[in-house]
């Protein structure tokens, strides 16, 4: 008897354990790949999110998901939000709490990230083993994002957001980034591309932005705005991507028109106060041919920024092909698609905005351009 009632415990036990495994919840998981190879298992369910790196934060923000963010990095909150239109768009990041210093090569503190408890950290710009270290320290998920070797429009962007957007349950969201982006160049390319080359001004950008800010100078191969408008560039005969060339090679090159990176439109112009005649024997300064752009590399590229500016090169060098583009309207036009506020006019109050450049009264708001 004793047996029997033990038997029939020990399948009742059985029975609810079986019960328990197979019609309760459990918490399911996933695995993905990152951009640098890693598998890595995350919870289906992303609710919140920190970033570390170059322009982790700013892709979160093109997926319209910064109420997931629970900590980011001390410098977004020390260099306030000039030249990044993403944090100009989203001051609350500000208040949030740190997750480190951040900062080129500079990792996140993984104490606070513990105490956070974010559901998945994106990074930028590490290495394999890196990533994987502060996984082990954290229990944290790690997911590599990136975006590129010129950090511009490469499949490395395209990739990390369709996995973010797939991540943190957006990729309707992440497909209309990459929509909207792919069509901007689209439609740049569509307006230049017919364009002879005896018809296309040479041109030049100076005051290039690389790990800090630098003057005339500094220049670029490739330039993105360029690119996206078929311009004939005096710097790509060089190769590669970012150069610092000698003056005696600008007057060489003497462009028909140059463009200033206003992130070093200040060096530029203590620069034309000590050697005036240097400027003054370029045709283009002569002429009154020198026009100014927004900065777009600050903590790697802000896209919306190079794809305003391109609108605004196109316009200056082929105005009946823009004739109706409006560049403010259209920088504003990205910026709201991209971040989710108007923010061109503070863009402008900060750097200067598209408009001619006089050195001479040292000014950058001088309008929009007239035909070269």
């Amino acid at each position: 008897m004793k047996n029997k009632v033990l038997m029939l415990f020990l399948t009742l036990v059985l029975g609810i354990g079986i019960f328990l495994t197979t019609c309760m919840p459990v918490a399911s998981k996933t695995k993905i790949t990152d951009l640098v190879g890693r598998e890595v298992e995350l919870p289906d369910n992303v609710n919140k999110i920190a970033c570390a790196g170059p322009g982790a934060l700013r892709l979160v923000v093109y997926l319209n998901a910064s109420d997931k963010i629970v900590g980011v990095e001390d410098v977004e909150k020390r260099w306030g939000s000039s030249g990044r239109p993403y944090a100009m768009a989203h001051r609350e990041f500000k208040n949030l709490p740190s997750i480190g210093p951040g900062g080129p090569g500079r990792l996140p503190d993984t104490e606070s990230l513990i105490r956070l408890n974010p559901d998945v950290l994106f990074m930028t710009y590490v290495d394999v083993r890196t990533a994987d270290n502060i996984q082990s320290k954290t229990n944290i998920p790690v997911v590599v994002l990136s975006y590129g070797k010129l950090a511009t429009f490469s499949k490395s962007l395209i990739k990390s957001l369709k996995l973010a957007g797939w991540i943190i349950g957006k990729d309707k969201r992440a497909k209309k980034v990459i929509d909207f982006i792919r069509a901007i160049k689209k439609d740049l390319k569509a307006r230049t591309r017919d364009i002879s080359n005896r018809e296309r001004p040479t041109v030049y950008v100076g005051g290039i932005g690389y790990r800090g800010a630098h003057g005339i100078e500094s220049t670029e191969a490739k330039f993105p705005p360029f690119v996206l408008v078929n311009a004939r560039n005096v710097v790509d005969e060089l190769g590669g991507w970012h150069h610092f060339i000698d003056k005696e090679k600008l007057l060489e090159w003497d462009p028909d028109i140059i463009f200033i990176d206003e992130g070093g439109f200040q060096l530029i112009k203590q620069d034309y106060q000590k050697n005036p005649q240097f400027y003054r024997s370029l045709k283009s300064f002569k002429n009154k041919n020198v026009y100014g752009l927004l900065p777009f590399n600050f903590y790697t590229t802000n896209i919306g920024t190079a794809l305003a500016d391109a609108y605004y090169v196109g316009k200056v060098l082929y105005p009946d092909r823009f004739e109706n583009i409006r560049p403010e309207e259209k920088a504003d036009e990205i910026y709201t698609f991209l971040v989710g506020k108007p923010v061109y006019i503070r863009m402008k109050k900060d750097f200067g905005g598209f408009g001619r450049i006089d050195l001479e009264k040292s000014s950058v708001k001088k309008g929009l351009p007239v035909s070269p």
